[in-house]
């Protein structure tokens, strides 16, 4: 006793640990999100623990089915916790051991199901504790024998199914069930029973319905009264079993019995029974020919004067003659000739005073084709007949005249390729009509002329290929009509005409291309179902009104699966109109937008599915569904949608499902969960959400709502490492407070952002240039240039706009370097080193020359690479002291043109410059020859630029404030 508490125990505290972590959300099992937590379905799971499997559900479980597991063995006191179950489903799996008190503390258990498993034993008292236990199965198992005692104390059992087992002792059987006073059906099929011998028990009175169907029986064995209550007794299959097994046996209570492939000879067996005959099924009882059926007949008549039902099926019967069934009693209701070998029914000649049958059926026979009846007996009770699963190619003229009154009419499953138009004339009552999986192809407008009651008609799956004006004219209480699976291309005008009633209309499975809104009218206001599923409708633009306007009772809409390539563009209006509509199905199509109006005017729908709807990865719009504030469940499976947000979702305040598994967002904001208040079921497997901080509140969200099942929580698993599961990944630094280094980091962060554009404007030169004299210092290039500054390699450095080379090439080179002058230039086309970074070839020739000569001009002004060899030059000046800066002006450059080239400014006043000569000048040559002089005097002073002032020429200066120019008879040079 104290290892069965302490086992208790442990029970109980594994479940409240999981209930603690998980909410409502559980490894192997799925909550029905309707039942609100009282049905649990745990199916197609790897799982070989059953504590695993049973401790996910709460104790409020009701009925729970565990099925299509690796489940072997329950063990003691699996269930102990689930006081409340009702319903108990353990069925196909490995089963094979049963414990004695697995199902203890189940007394409020009905219902269990242990079928299709391998258990070959039970234990005793395994049953103890299922006082109110009503229905159980065992079928298909190995059990050999029931042991004495099993079911004591479950009195309250109604129904015992034990099928496809391997029972040989029926003695046992009995004895076990004797007691049960409320069992009403015992069912035994499939086993190894030999008889029914037993002991000193009785079967009990309450037992009505026994099935020993397909055993071993030979002989019956019982006592006489042993089967006096049964009224139903199956007893087919028994292939030894002879007629004189049922001598003097009481089957008086007997209301219907199977005696089919039994060894049962009919004649001989009702001589020596106490049976109505009326109660006997004769259905392969070997009856194949017309004298044993007129033999029977005349046994039955002079037992019975009518008889309600007989069964004549499965015994082989090729022909009937006029007078095969003359001699029979009255039949009042059924005559089953179904599976035999009938070629012709001769339009029910063979049952001549039969006239008050009601129901005929003759399916699974050879029946090749309907003869015109039109003068043959009339018969006026009959209300059903059957003629599915034939050979029938046409149907004539007047086939059913005979049968005037009928009101159900069977004809599917079979070969009809040729209704003709008065086929169905004079049904003037018929109600239902299924003509579906045939060869029509046409259908006219006096096929259904006379049947104006007809209520439900089915086409599904012919060859119909148009529907032809007035063809349905005088069907206005049709409610139901079904044109599925056929190859329509499109309706005439008044092709759906005299529809007035129609509720339900399936078009699915054909070739319309376009919904034409005009054939809708007849029943516009009374139309509840749509269907339109693969068919082949498409749109190339957006610019297409509603097919649906006047449909305002329309409640449930199929359009999925578009073939070949869906809708490709949904219009935007598409659905304006359906005011009333329920249910909305949109899968399998290549949409390749969603407009965020187009389902405005749902505004009552309550369940949508989108599921594969849409091409790659979906974007939902904002507001997509905003007015579908009563949807219920929506499916959105496998449409790539990358973002699951507030903005799209957030007006679904009545959404209980939501389905989003197979998309590709790594994150769920909870902020759009908890936007859904009603939310009960929510489905995110194969989703690869990233398993890091982005999602912690989502986690969190997991394990904190009770009321949400997150469906297999547990087995959303990382993308990257299988080890990790979504529910248990570490989140704990996604909580350390930051609030303090957030601060300083956001003010760090400001103060930047503020000062770095003033830096950038006043000190963008600066900090470049000290950038690359860094990095030249760095690669140990400064000594070098410093070195290279004593023993200057170059007179000057020439920095020049490539438009002005043609003047550097004429007129400065030949004058500085040639004609008997002794300075050395260094030009960038010439001189610069190949393959080097070319802000380190304009610093080495900066640095590695006495002299910068900046030859000035407005293309000059305009080029980045000009302006940077300008400031690094000017640097130099203002940094070293050093007179290395000359400016040459080729043109007149006016102050508000330098603006912007402050260092420039800065330089001009500080220095005297050069401005070459006007070509307007009194003596152009003497101009330039004096410009010459002074820039070869200014390129060999010293360190120290000195003021000029002595210098004399003969021609004239004028000086501006902004700019010097030479003109004869003037000052050279002209200090600002």
């Amino acid at each position: 006793m104290t290892g069965q508490i302490h086992q208790l125990l442990s029970v109980t505290f594994a479940l409240g640990a999981v209930q603690l972590i998980s909410g409502c959300s559980f490894k192997n099992c799925i909550a029905d999100p309707y039942s609100n937590g009282t049905i649990y379905k745990c199916i197609s799971r790897k799982e070989e623990n059953l504590a695993a499997i049973v401790n996910d559900v709460p104790t409020s479980v009701i009925n729970l089915s565990i099925s299509v597991t690796y489940v072997t063995h329950i063990r003691n006191y699996s269930f102990v916790h689930l006081p409340n179950l009702q319903y108990l489903r353990i069925d196909h799996n490995n089963l094979s051991t049963i414990d004695p008190s697995a199902f203890e503390n189940l007394h409020q258990l009905q219902s269990l199901n242990l079928s299709f498993n391998y258990i070959s034993e039970l234990h005793s008292s395994l049953f103890k504790d299922l006082h109110n236990l009503t229905f159980l199965s065992l079928t298909n198992n190995k059990l050999k024998q029931l042991p004495e005692g099993i079911f004591s104390t479950t009195l309250n059992l109604n129904t015992l199914i034990m099928r496809q087992n391997h029972l040989t002792n029926f003695s046992g059987i009995a004895e076990s069930v004797s007691h049960l006073m409320n069992l009403k059906v015992l069912d035994l099929c499939f086993n190894s029973l030999t008889s029914l011998n037993h002991s000193n028990v009785s079967l009990p009175e309450s037992l009505t319905t026994l099935y020993i169907c397909r055993n071993n029986l030979s002989t019956l064995g019982c006592k006489n009264s042993f089967l006096r209550f049964i009224n139903l007794l199956d007893l087919s299959y028994n292939s030894r079993l002879p007629a004189m097994a049922f001598q003097d046996v009481d089957l008086r209570h007997i209301n219907y019995l199977r005696l089919r492939s039994t060894d049962v000879r009919v004649v001989e067996f009702l001589n020596i029974s106490n049976i109505n005959a009326g109660h006997v099924d004769f259905s392969g009882t070997g009856l194949k020919n017309d004298n044993l059926l007129m033999e029977l007949c005349r046994l039955l008549k002079r037992k019975v004067k009518w008889i309600k039902n007989l069964h004549l099926s499965d015994n082989g019967i090729e022909n009937l003659t006029n007078y095969a069934l003359y001699d029979c009693p009255k039949i009042t209701g059924h005559l089953d000739l179904s599976r035999n070998k009938l070629k012709t029914t001769s339009c029910l000649n063979f049952l001549k005073e039969q006239t008050h049958i009601k129901s005929f059926n003759a399916e699974h026979n050879h029946l090749t084709s309907l003869q015109s009846c039109k003068t043959q007996n009339n018969f006026k009770n009959l209300e059903e007949a059957s003629y599915r699963y034939n050979r029938i190619l046409s149907v004539n003229a007047f086939a059913f005249q005979h049968m005037p009154n009928i009101q159900r009419l069977q004809l599917n499953i079979n070969t009809i390729a040729f209704l003709h138009r008065k086929a169905l004339k004079g049904l003037k009552r018929l109600v239902t009509l299924r003509l579906d999986n045939n060869l029509l192809t046409d259908l006219f407008n006096e096929t259904f002329e006379d049947n104006f009651k007809l209520q439900v008609l089915n086409l599904r799956n012919n060859r119909i290929s148009v529907i032809f004006n007035g063809t349905f004219l005088r069907l206005k209480n049709l409610s139901i009509l079904d044109l599925g699976g056929n190859k329509i291309t499109y309706f005439q005008p008044s092709g759906l005409d005299g529809l007035k009633n129609l509720s339900k209309l399936y078009l699915d499975g054909n070739n319309l291309k376009q919904i034409d809104t005009s054939i809708y009218h007849a029943f516009q206001d009374t139309l509840t179902v749509l269907d339109l599923q693969s068919n082949q409708i498409h749109f190339l633009t957006d610019n297409n009104l509603s097919p649906f306007m006047n449909l305002s009772k329309l409640s449930d809409l199929k359009l999925d699966g578009q073939r070949p390539y869906g809708f490709t563009v949904l219009p935007h209006n598409f659905f304006r109109g359906l005011y009333s509509l329920k249910s909305l199905y949109l899968t399998n199509n290549n949409i390749y937008h969603l407009a965020p109006d187009v389902f405005d005017d749902l505004t009552s729908l309550r369940f949508l599915t989108l599921d594969r709807c849409c091409v790659g990865v979906a974007h939902l719009e904002p507001g997509v569904f905003k007015n579908l504030r009563n949807l219920k469940k929506l499916t959105i499976e496998s449409m790539g949608i990358q973002n699951f947000s507030k903005d799209v979702f957030g007006n679904l305040t009545q959404l209980q499902s939501l389905q989003l598994n197979r998309n590709v967002m790594q994150s769920i904001h909870v902020d759009a969960l908890q936007s859904l208040p009603k939310l009960l079921y929510l489905d995110i497997r194969n989703i690869p959400l990233s398993y890091t901080c982005q999602n912690s509140l989502l986690q969190n969200w997991t394990k904190n709502n009770p009321d949400v099942q997150v469906v297999y929580l547990y087995d959303l698993m990382c993308q990257h490492d299988a080890k990790f599961k979504f529910y248990n990944f570490d989140t704990k630094v996604c909580y350390i407070d930051l609030g303090e280094y957030l601060f300083f980091s956001t003010a760090v962060v400001i103060f930047l952002f503020t000062v770095t554009p003033l830096l950038y404007v006043k000190l963008y030169w600066t900090m470049k240039y000290s950038y690359y004299v860094f990095r030249s210092w760095f690669s140990n290039q400064w000594r070098r240039l410093r070195e290279e500054e004593e023993n200057c390699k170059y007179g000057a450095f020439i920095s020049y706009n490539s438009s002005d080379e043609q003047w550097v090439m004429n007129h400065l080179l030949p004058n500085l370097e040639e004609n008997g002058s002794s300075f050395k230039l260094c030009l960038h086309h010439r001189d610069f080193e190949l393959g080097r970074d070319i802000v380190d070839n304009i610093v080495s020739a900066v640095y590695s020359s006495r002299k910068s000569i900046c030859v000035v001009s407005r293309n000059f002004l305009q080029s980045e690479w000009c302006s940077l060899e300008i400031q690094l030059a000017s640097y130099r000046l203002f940094d070293e002291h050093r007179d290395v800066l000359l400016l040459v002006f080729l043109e007149p450059i006016f102050e508000r043109q330098l603006s912007s080239y402050h260092r420039m400014r800065k330089v001009m006043l500080k220095k005297t410059y050069l401005q070459w000569p006007d070509p307007d000048c009194t003596d152009p040559m003497q101009a330039q020859e004096l410009f010459w002089n002074q820039l070869r005097r200014a390129m060999r002073t010293g360190s120290k630029l000195e003021t000029e002032e002595n210098a004399e020429i003969e021609g004239c200066v004028t000086a501006e404030m902004n700019h010097s120019s030479f003109c004869c008879g003037e000052r050279v040079i002209q200090y600002l």
